[in-house]
């Protein structure tokens, strides 16, 4: 049997295989609350196979999002609107799995289709949150989060975590990557703070740490607690794949169960050498010296190169995005041609051997 098509138990969660959609921001929403874009893109992706489905970074809190645009757990009419589409893509045969996150200095921006910059008050946006006053890029610098800031952060997670589970979600990911607000303490060059949160690498870990340690307390212990990660942040100086060991340690003792890598997006200039795999190494670092199970993440377009991934035991699991978006149906492409016999939607079978 292919490797990529074995069953993957964590806690109690089974998926029928190691193939995850990637959670990819949709940015289709005015007011948070999904809608038919979403029962369609996620519901199709667990239709074509896939063993986990993420939805996309979902903000834990109005000033959390990205975008206006972006998907939120803040409120129960939220939590409720996602309840269909769980429930489908797990009827599917689909893990159903989503991404809480908060967007720190990074939030309050336009959709990338409409061009991406800062918003202004004028325009619906709104004042951002980081550990330091330190902006991003050409963005307007946070506000430096004081002590009720960071209770009251920590909390939304845990309430966008209590919400996840009661619409139905079996695996929870916490976002601490892609220059979003638990990546900046996590980092030297956006963590500037010289309080216990600041300075030395275990301050820096301390909220990303605090955020998980709340989080896992109301996670049901049956089911999986992720994190994504930025492995380096490609610029010297700045968080490594060093650190990451150390901070995937460190989330273990906190009860995290798989580190999906990823990498970069704290600084814009930063040069990433963008490739098949690129960041796979980080991934088998972390899963080598620190014991974890882990995902790996970026370019992963092939079958064969993603069953390489996992028979040379670089990491537990693969997640595609952007191949995901051009084909729904990768997982079932992927096992005809690795010569793999698997189940296909029984109102798609006649298509299965054409």
């Amino acid at each position: 049997m292919a490797r990529l098509f074995d069953p993957w138990t964590v806690r109690k969660v089974t998926a029928r295989n190691r193939i995850c959609v990637s959670p990819m921001c949709q940015y289709a929403t005015p007011d948070g609350t999904a809608g038919p874009w979403h029962m369609v893109h996620l519901g199709s992706r667990a239709v074509g196979g896939a063993g986990i489905v993420f939805v996309e970074a979902t903000a834990v809190s109005p000033e959390g999002r990205i975008t206006p645009m972006d998907l939120g757990i803040w409120n129960e009419t939220q939590a409720q609107a996602l309840a269909p589409i769980v429930a489908f893509m797990e009827d599917q045969g689909a893990v159903p799995a989503i991404q809480i996150a908060h967007a720190g200095r990074k939030a309050s921006t336009a959709p990338p289709f409409e061009g991406g910059g800062g918003l202004g008050p004028d325009r619906g946006g709104w004042t951002t949150l980081g550990p330091s006053p330190v902006p991003f890029g050409r963005l307007a610098p946070p506000r430096s989060m004081e002590s009720s800031d960071l209770d009251r952060v920590r909390e939304e997670f845990c309430q966008g975590a209590l919400r996840a589970l009661s619409a139905g979600f079996k695996v929870l990911e916490i976002h601490m990557a892609h220059g979003y607000l638990l990546h900046t303490f996590l980092s030297p060059l956006a963590n500037h703070r010289t309080d216990i949160y600041g300075g030395s690498l275990p301050n820096r870990m301390r909220f990303p740490l605090e955020v998980a340690r709340a989080v896992r307390k109301v996670w049901p212990e049956s089911y999986p607690l992720w994190v994504r990660i930025s492995g380096t942040d490609w610029v010297e100086g700045g968080f490594d794949p060093d650190q990451s060991v150390v901070l995937a340690k460190a989330l273990s003792r906190e009860g995290v169960d798989v580190i999906d890598c990823s990498s970069g997006g704290l600084v814009p200039e930063a040069r990433i050498p963008v490739g098949p795999g690129y960041q796979t190494p980080i991934a088998a670092r972390i899963r080598q010296e620190a014991g974890m199970p882990t995902v790996t993440v970026g370019m992963i377009t092939d079958p064969v190169q993603a069953e390489h991934v996992l028979v040379t035991g670089q990491a537990d699991g693969v997640s595609l995005a952007r191949e995901m978006l051009r084909d729904p149906y990768w997982p079932l492409h992927a096992a005809r041609r690795l010569g793999q016999e698997i189940p296909w939607p029984v109102r798609y079978e006649r298509a299965s051997h054409g």
